[in-house]
């Protein structure tokens, strides 16, 4: 059974069940800042665990990407081990619970409609105390009991958030992995082992793990399963390992065929070839889903993978870029059910290919840095390569720590092995900080959580309505008054105010009633959808029950909209002039700018920035009007509208179009023509991570203050430079020049000067033990004049060693120079330089006849000069 066919068949079967099959999420986690990828098929709907969120469907079902690289060394070496694979996942939100998922595991496993297994294959694994979990397999299923283990770590729990008992299920490969009567202490269900193949994890969350330790019963009990695509499908084709599936075969076979080699006639090939399988497959969705190399974060991981394929490429003689034709591949096997990595192909091999040359040349870099440490070793007598810089060589050139063993074992040295483990232990700790350690779920529960009244959004068309009090909450509690001075929670059963989401900031405003005023500060979604308004009261009382009339600051909300349409136009921008891989990676409409991040490979120039800018503004200009439509969704695509990161969308989407230009799914507010925008202006442009750039704009009023700002300065600007506007580049220009002939004649004039200096200095040499030597105190106010005073007197006193200091404010600057005559017996200007320079609290080096050094505290500077005459003196 191919594995598109186990997936399609776990979908279907689902779906039967009354699931809604939820699509994979981004490998990139959205509003999570606990997670580097995603990586478990309920990572993307933890909000829904947690109870922050309430689905539309209870029953949920998917086949999620995920992406794993905490073991990343043993990919290649083990049958299951990758960096990306596919979980397979059913989940229940308070719905079903450990009888459902039991039955309909053992029917989708054991039917021969699904996946037909031998039951007497089969073997799971419970917690001891988990009696009904036991109960469901032994009585409910009939599996003996010798097929049911009772294992302590059969309990997931992550922390704080929902927990409880899982259930495994095993599937049994026979005597070719292992003899049961063997002498093998784990030669059962679970154990370490491979005979026995897990091929199923169901998590009963029971129980909320509260913040005090303690464990009390989930309000919502909640079912979240998994299953590895990978391991389903080595168990149905009836083979050896994952990577002999049809999920890496191609791309094992392709690459194979690129290096000369055959496919199991050696370990050492087959581990290369396997690592450069995963790790392609990793890479391309990583940057479908826009993550792009770099020396940070998710970046940082996928350039390590790129150039650790690389390098075993390299083993198999690969030596130029190859990993990008791969891609091909990589679409062929999964694009049936990721279509983005075949839309975005081309966009993914010009990442690869350009990230591939870039490596080749830095490994050659790093192969020369090498030498050069193991040169540097062998002449000073050490037989060791310091454990830091073998991890530097690991860590920014891409060598493994097993290469740089050999280069060493090849010149007779050894690598400090716990020295590089430090530093290996010391960057994973870094790793772990970026991660920003946040709440990974939270305890399920709180008053809203089951709060099932109604309330409608009514702001798209206006902005003031009459409505009723349903609901005031103060401090998670339901109240049914809220006197003056009291901040409170507000659920009404209509409203014109818009609740944070999408980038769009919350509406602020008032409540008015008779006896009542009430300041609207801010807005939150509830878990059932509700908008739950954030009030301050002014004056009187808000009552449950009350007539109200809700009124929205009118000119905050139209920044706000002009801002929101203003980032539609801007997307379609960037995509025209920067190429269609340009998405939304998130976004900040407020009433006084825009802010948009996107995925871009590279950086913008000057000219394309004012090309999107005028981009932009023609739309404005052209007076487009904003149609808005509720379409489905599948309609909605097909009509070529946008989705946007991070969204969750329903059957039924709202489609924003602006005039023939922008479409897109959105549901945040907008004008009604473009018009009313104004005018649009580029305020910055930065990296803000790997792969992502962030554009700050603002629009009409803002735009046109921000102006009259730049205006000013341009204006203070001519006053200091005596010019009128229009001139002021050509003054600035004027003055360039000037500075740039005075910069010539004081050059001139340090040349001079560094010619008398040296006449008087070289009366100062003195002789120690037959070696000229000239260590003094000299005049210079950088320091090049003090290397154009060191090469003066290198004409004037060839044969004596030069030790020039300089005070430079606080600070003190060395020069050493010592002849080629002095060098051959011995002395270093390097050495000698790094010593004085420390009596002054600094450092430095170079080669042996010339270097320097600085140091921070000038008042040591005579104290450095009299070491210096004393280390020449020793010598």
């Amino acid at each position: 059974m191919k594995a598109s066919e186990i997936r399609s068949k776990w979908l279907e079967f689902f779906a039967e069940k009354g699931h809604k099959i939820e699509p994979s999420a981004s490998l990139v986690p959205h509003n999570d800042p606990s997670l580097l990828w995603i990586n478990a098929g309920m990572a993307p709907l933890k909000s829904y665990f947690d109870g922050r969120v309430k689905p539309d469907n209870p029953r949920l079902a998917n086949s999620q990407k995920c992406i794993r690289t905490n073991d990343i060394e043993n990919v290649g070496k083990t049958r299951r081990h990758h960096t990306f694979f596919e979980m397979l996942g059913n989940f229940s939100i308070g719905d079903y619970f450990k009888e459902e998922v039991i039955t309909w595991a053992w029917e989708f496993l054991t039917d021969k409609k699904w996946i037909g297994f031998d039951p007497n294959k089969l073997y799971v694994t419970v917690f001891p105390e988990d009696e009904e979990a036991y109960k469901y397999w032994h009585e409910n299923i009939g599996l003996p009991e010798d097929h049911i283990v009772k294992l302590e770590d059969n309990f997931w729990d992550i922390g704080e958030g929902p927990c409880g008992p899982c259930t495994e299920i095993f599937y049994d490969r026979g005597d070719a992995y292992g003899k049961l009567d063997s002498s093998d202490p784990e030669m059962y269900p679970g154990g370490e082992n491979e005979r026995f193949l897990e091929v199923w994890n169901l998590v009963f969350s029971q129980f909320n793990h509260n913040k005090d330790g303690s464990y009390t019963p989930l309000p919502n009990k909640n079912i979240d399963t998994g299953a590895g695509l990978e391991r389903l499908a080595s168990i149905l084709q009836n083979v050896d390992s994952n990577f002999d599936t049809d999920l890496f075969m191609p791309l094992i076979e392709r690459t194979a065929k690129l290096a000369g080699v055959t496919y199991k006639d050696s370990v050492e090939t087959d581990i290369a070839l396997k690592v450069i399988a995963d790790h392609v497959r990793t890479v391309s969705f990583a940057v479908a889903d826009g993550v792009l190399p770099s020396n940070e974060g998710r970046g940082y991981v996928i350039r390590r993978l790129l150039r650790r394929a690389v390098r075993y490429g390299k083993m198999m003689g690969l030596s130029r870029p190859f990993m990008y034709t791969l891609t091909e591949t990589v679409g062929d096997i999964m694009g049936v059910y990721y279509p983005e990595v075949v839309e975005k192909r081309e966009f993914i091999a010009k990442v690869i290919f350009t990230e591939e040359e870039r490596f080749h040349e830095t490994l050659s870099d790093g192969l020369a840095i090498l030498e050069d440490i193991s040169s540097q070793a062998l002449k000073q007598g050490i037989k060791v390569i310091n454990g830091n810089d073998a991890f530097k060589l690991y860590d920014t050139y891409g060598f493994p720590f097993d290469l740089t063993e050999d280069y060493a074992a090849e010149h007779d040295l050894t690598v400090d092995r716990e020295g590089f483990d430090i530093a290996m232990q010391e960057q994973r700790t870094r790793a772990r900080a970026a991660r920003h350690e946040g709440d990974s779920m939270k305890v399920q529960g709180g008053v809203l959580s089951d709060f099932t009244i109604k309330s409608e959004f009514v702001g798209y068309n206006d902005c003031v309505t009459e409505a009723e009090i349903m609901a005031i909450i103060v401090n998670d509690q339901l109240v049914d008054t809220a006197s003056e001075g009291v901040t409170c929670q507000v659920v009404l059963d209509k409203t014109p105010f818009y609740a944070e989401s999408g980038g769009q900031i919350s509406d602020q405003g008032v409540f008015q009633g008779v006896s009542v005023v009430a300041k609207v500060e801010g807005l939150f979604k509830a878990p059932q959808g509700q908008h739950v308004h954030h009030v301050q009261v002014e004056s009187g009382e808000l009552k449950v029950g009350d007539k109200i009339k809700a009124e929205v600051d009118r000119n905050k909300r139209a920044d706000i909209v002009k801002n929101h349409t203003a980032t539609h136009l801007l997307h379609k921008a960037l995509k025209e002039v920067l190429g269609g891989h340009v998405n939304q990676a998130g976004s900040l409409v407020e009433t006084q700018r825009l802010r948009f991040d996107f995925s871009h490979f590279g950086s913008i120039t000057a000219e394309e920035l004012t090309d999107i800018e005028q981009r932009v503004n023609k739309q404005i200009w052209n007076s487009l009007d904003v149609n808005i439509e509720y379409k489905p969704i599948d309609e909605a695509k097909s009509l070529g509208a946008m989705a946007l990161f991070g969204e969750k969308y329903g059957d039924i989407v709202r489609v924003v179009q602006v005039g023939d230009y922008s479409l897109e799914l959105c549901g945040g507010c907008h004008v009604d023509n473009t018009s009313q925008i104004g005018i649009f202006k580029l305020v910055s442009e930065s990296g803000i991570g790997s792969g992502v750039r962030r554009i700050e704009a603002v629009t009409s009023r803002a735009a046109y203050q921000f102006m009259e700002g730049q205006f000013d300065v341009l204006k203070q600007s001519a006053e200091l430079l005596k010019s009128n506007l229009l001139d002021v580049p050509k003054r600035i220009e004027a003055l360039h020049q000037q500075v740039k002939e005075m910069g010539r004649d004081n050059e001139s004039l340090q040349s001079k000067l560094s010619i008398i200096e040296a006449g008087k200095l070289s009366d100062q040499v003195v002789s120690i033990g037959g070696v000229e030597l000239l260590a003094v105190r000299v005049q210079a106010n950088s320091v090049d004049a003090l290397r154009s005073l060191a090469d003066e007197l290198k004409g004037k006193a060839p044969n004596a060693i030069l030790v020039l200091g300089a005070a430079m404010e606080d600070k003190v600057n060395f020069i050493v120079a010592v002849p080629q005559e002095l060098v051959k017996s011995g002395f270093h200007a390097g050495k000698l330089v790094k010593e004085i320079a420390a009596v002054c609290g600094g450092g430095g080096g170079g080669r042996p006849d010339m270097a320097q050094a600085g140091g921070k505290d000038a008042s040591k500077l005579d104290e450095a000069l009299t070491l210096a005459q004393e280390l020449v003196g020793s010598k």
